[in-house]
């Protein structure tokens, strides 16, 4: 995976290209397209909802974590990897996991980071998939009314197995489909369900090294005097200001 910058520049790109006029539509088909939505969002907030224990409690442990950590201005790679040591020290067997994928046919070459803890069931292992920064893989540069507030109900941060990946992303993809239509745009090869899925389940998939908190603190102090030389006023995040205050709350 690139640099946060080359990361924000080709998202940039995306979104021009989806900020591209839109072609005339009529009225009547507008409506339809946004009646099919509902049934796909009952499904979405269906599938959402179950989870099992080990999910709830790992999800509740992250966001304790980040009632400490969130506003403490970590960089986002250094985020992941402190949620990944303070999950093992919790005793739970996490990794920092990055993907990525060749160019072909149906879609380009790209990379993702997340992470996975694997847990028991019934006796046997089970991978669980934590992402970060979920619901901002599917956001839109102008989505429709309908799309937009199904995107607001996805949670920000997702917990869960790879089978519910199978089932949410092509609904998500579907509904941004259907939404990009709606404004007469293309739909992009990135906005697809196997591009979206590729990021949590290519086949090629490393574990990243993670450095200790010891090692962590120095190289955010090395980066944070130098933006103070700079005169930077804002801390890096993953989350945005109204984010952060959402999960501090007592």
């Amino acid at each position: 995976m690139g640099s946060l910058g080359e990361e924000e520049l080709v998202q940039m790109v995306r979104d021009f290209i989806e900020s591209e006029t839109p072609s005339s539509i009529s009225l009547t088909t507008s409506r339809s397209l946004s009646l099919n939505h509902q049934p796909t969002c009952l499904i979405l907030q269906e599938v959402l909802g179950k989870h099992t224990d080990e999910e709830a409690e790992i999800h509740e442990k992250i966001l304790m974590y980040l009632k400490v950590e969130g506003s403490a201005g970590h960089q986002t790679n250094n985020l992941k990897k402190l949620v990944v040591l303070k999950l093992r020290n919790d005793g739970y067997e996490a990794s920092l996991c990055k993907t990525s994928w060749v160019c072909t046919s149906s879609h380009h070459k790209g990379g993702y980071e997340y992470i996975d803890v694997m847990v028991g069931e019934n006796g046997r292992p089970k991978r669980v998939i934590v992402d970060m920064e979920f619901r901002s893989q599917f956001e839109l540069a102008r989505p429709t009314v309908t799309y937009k507030e199904m995107i607001n109900n996805l949670p920000l941060i997702f917990v869960g197995t790879e089978e519910k990946l199978n089932r949410i992303i092509p609904l998500i993809c579907s509904a941004a489909k259907t939404s990009l239509k709606e404004n007469g745009l293309h739909v992009p090869p990135w906005r697809k369900p196997a591009y979206m899925l590729s990021k949590w389940l290519s086949k090629n998939c490393k574990k990243v090294s993670v450095l200790s908190p010891q090692d962590i603190d120095l190289v955010e102090d090395h980066h944070h005097k130098t933006e103070e030389k700079n005169s930077i006023a804002c801390l890096p995040s993953i989350f945005s200001r109204s984010q952060l205050q959402f999960f501090l709350k007592p």
